[in-house]
């Protein structure tokens, strides 16, 4: 049966053209609104800082949180200098990832992994991995914005914790399709909204507080439309908004997100519109 004539909002971005398929084959009617994009840092002077302080041995391990932010980085540095060197350091010390999306881009370079973090694959997972890990002098990548809490808790730890940001979220170019989305939410148009990265909804919620309709979008995702989050992290993001979580994936993935709140999506409907 799948979605079978259902309404389908998602805020996917780099991959919006799959997000969209994987909807109508499951029978929805897709509406994809990309939300966010990778947007370079203004001022790299912190980063090559980073990269000096590496090559001359002061780092124990590394940690990567995002393929994107793995392979902007090495890029970055490339820039500087000689295209592997960056690899070759990184060679030298422990290699922590948070995913596979990292991980892949690590293999890319030669660069073997000592820790990776099991599903869901949240910084959590992460530092539960990392608990019996005797290295103290760290790295971070970070990705579109801090995580603070990963960074507190391996502080107090007893690490020297370096954070290193490669790029930022911003809004996409291009604004409409969001806004439309954002509008066409709050007024009702939609049965299912999915969320595929935590960073969506507070852009969501600041496009729809500037077209004036966060409360009856907030109403909309509260009382009629089935939620869907592909993890963890992205229901954090929707709890700190306020907003629910109707349906998480086993797997932190998009497809299986799709998938399984199509199988899902009438139930979960008629027992929330009730």
């Amino acid at each position: 049966m799948g979605f079978d004539g259902l309404r389908v909002v998602a805020f996917e971005s780099r991959r919006a053209a799959e997000m969209a398929t994987l909807i109508r084959n499951q029978g929805g009617e897709a509406f994809v609104a990309p939300s966010m994009r990778e947007a370079p840092l203004e001022d790299h002077r912190p980063t090559f800082e980073f990269a000096e302080r590496l090559f001359a041995g002061e780092f124990d391990m590394m940690i990567f949180l995002t393929g994107v932010g793995t392979r902007a980085l090495n890029q970055l540095l490339a820039t500087r200098y000689p295209e592997k060197q960056f690899a070759e350091a990184l060679r030298q010390i422990a290699v922590a990832a948070r995913g596979p999306k990292p991980v892949a881009a690590l293999r890319e370079m030669g660069v073997p992994v000592a820790v990776t973090a099991p599903e869901p694959n949240t910084w959590r997972e992460l530092l539960q991995a990392m608990k019996d890990r005797p290295e103290r002098r760290l790295a971070v990548q970070e990705y579109g914005r801090p995580n603070p809490e990963l960074l507190a808790a391996l502080r107090a730890r007893g690490a020297q914790v370096t954070p290193v940001r490669v790029y930022r979220w911003a809004l996409p170019h291009d604004t409409a399709p969001l806004r439309l989305a954002v509008r066409r939410l709050a007024a009702g148009d939609f049965d299912v909204a999915l969320f595929t990265t935590a960073i969506q909804v507070p852009h969501m919620m600041q496009i729809a507080s500037e077209e004036g309709v966060e409360a009856q979008l907030k109403d909309q995702l509260r009382s009629s439309v089935v939620v869907g989050s592909v993890g963890p992290s992205c229901s954090e993001m929707l709890e700190e908004y306020g907003l629910p979580t109707d349906i998480s994936p086993s797997h932190p993935k998009m497809g299986f997100l799709v998938k399984e709140t199509a199988e899902r999506a009438r139930q979960l409907l008629r027992s929330k519109r009730k």
